[in-house]
């Protein structure tokens, strides 16, 4: 569905702003499609526009991943024809700003669902709709429209199931729309900023390992997906818990910033030789869990800072900085929770499996808020999605949409053993625990004293002891369920 204001009838032949936001691609781009028939004038703009994004400002590995995103889609549109303008302000300013400059007749754009984005998106309408323009604001960041899709009693849904069998039973069989082979430019130069003046990349340069392992744009979206459909999608299945693995398509970002729509990944996947397999079938229902994430956030905006369940605020946390500390820096003791934090730190990414690890040991093992956990992966994730990591913590928390109970708590030792069971993952990203046997490597504090000192193991040296006893922190976990229930 295309949500349109028009003014006047008149303006085919007027140049026409396309507003980039999270939508970083050329490819499947309803929005750019849209404005590039019939031979128009196209001015793409990028908004670098803080105040758009409310309590959740991009935090620093986002912006890393944004400005290598912004640099790959304005060489694309270079090639094209019509280069990207960069500008910082508030975005319904800047657009009617250079509208008027450029005697553009309005704006196109693509949907956002995050409650500031919406926000924002009745602002820069009102603001164009008052000074003559006309707005379309066209889908392409989900497979489905959120205000469509409802339970039988026409309330949105709050478990994924049915959510997932309700949309199957709806979904489009459109195409994915190619990109655009020429844009026609405005005969005037206009104004942009240049890329270094957004000041995105971070003053001490802490991205090594992330240029090593990502290639931010779409471009390398695509050369992602080729690998996954080619190589691991009929495998997903078996593979995608264990986190040695590269057994995921490591397309969040991709997706998160626009630079591969999900339209495009379900045709290319559904296509792929993998398409009947187990694997790519669970692959598929991951891309609707994305979409379950937004229609979640879309209907209930209220879940970007509060619980689902309002109860959970009553929860009795025991807020400790020092332990949420030893969390993000992986100095918990525990070694498959704290690979993860060392990953995430190192990579901007943490896979999903050991994602589900830390946050039950941070909200249960430790008794710290969710908050604190959502608001570290914000800053520390490439792939930082408002929708996806508050529906992910609380999932964690036991206090959200289709959320696993709170009584449910992983066990750090087990989760390692059972999807690291050689300690593959914990030596890549836990040096110091290289060389200790892999029947220790999940729980090193049960090493014999001469086993850590041949490994180079010191407990409480170069590698802490545990920072809770696992019986005893789970009963504590339990017991805080027990108090909170009888409330």
């Amino acid at each position: 569905m295309v949500e349109t204001v028009k003014q006047k009838s008149n303006e085919t032949n007027r140049p026409v702003i396309v507003w980039f936001r999270q939508d970083l691609r050329t490819d499947d781009h309803p929005a750019l499609h849209a404005a590039s028939q019939g031979g128009r004038v196209v001015i793409p703009v990028f908004i670098w526009d803080q105040m758009g994004e409310g309590s959740w400002l991009v935090g620093a590995a986002s912006k890393w991943w944004l400005h290598s995103s912004l640099a790959a889609l304005g060489k694309t549109l270079s090639t094209l024809g019509s280069p990207l303008i960069l500008r910082q302000g508030t975005a319904e300013k800047v657009l009617v700003e250079i509208a008027k400059s450029t005697g553009a007749g309005g704006v196109h754009c693509s949907m956002r669902y995050e409650p500031s984005a919406k926000s924002q998106e009745v602002r820069v309408r009102k603001e164009l709709l008052a000074s003559g323009l006309s707005f379309e604001a066209h889908p392409g960041t989900l497979l489905h429209d959120p205000a469509v899709i409802r339970t039988g009693s026409g309330m949105p849904y709050k478990v994924y199931t049915p959510f997932a069998k309700a949309y199957r039973n709806t979904m489009s069989s459109e195409s994915p729309l190619s990109p655009p082979k020429f844009l026609k430019a405005p005969e005037e130069k206009i104004h942009s900023a240049s890329l270094d003046e957004l000041k995105l990349l971070p003053a001490i340069d802490w991205a090594k390992t992330m240029r090593e392992w990502w290639q931010p744009g779409e471009a390398g979206a695509r050369k992602r997906l080729s690998k996954f459909t080619i190589q691991s999608a009929k495998a997903y299945g078996e593979n995608r818990d264990f986190p040695a693995e590269d057994g995921s398509s490591r397309l969040s970002a991709h997706l998160h910033w626009g630079e591969i729509s999900p339209r495009r990944i379900w045709n290319e996947v559904s296509k792929s030789p993998a398409a009947a397999s187990v694997g790519a079938q669970k692959y598929l229902a991951e891309i609707l869990w994305r979409d379950f994430a937004y229609h979640v956030m879309s209907n209930f905006p209220r879940t970007a800072e509060s619980p689902l369940r309002p109860e959970f605020e009553r929860f009795p946390w025991e807020p400790s900085a020092e332990k949420l500390k030893a969390w993000k820096q992986g100095k918990t003791g525990y070694p498959i929770v704290d690979a993860g934090m060392r990953q995430l730190w190192a990579t901007g990414w943490m896979h999903n499996r050991v994602r589900m690890i830390v946050a039950s040991f941070l909200v249960k093992h430790l008794l710290q808020d969710w908050h604190h956990g959502a608001k570290w992966f914000w800053e520390t994730l490439v792939d930082a999605d408002l929708s996806s990591n508050s529906l992910g913590w609380q999932w964690s928390a036991g206090c959200g949409a289709d959320a696993a109970p709170y009584f449910r708590i992983f066990n750090p030792i087990l989760q390692g053993e059972k999807f690291d069971s050689q300690g593959t993952y914990v030596r890549e990203w836990i040096p110091e625990l290289a060389h200790l046997p892999s029947e220790f490597i999940h729980q090193p504090w049960n090493a014999p004293p001469l086993v850590l000192l041949q490994s180079g193991v010191e407990l409480g040296g170069n590698y802490p002891a545990p920072i809770v006893d696992h019986v005893t922190a789970r009963n504590r976990a339990l017991a805080a369920l027990s108090f909170f229930g009888k409330q």
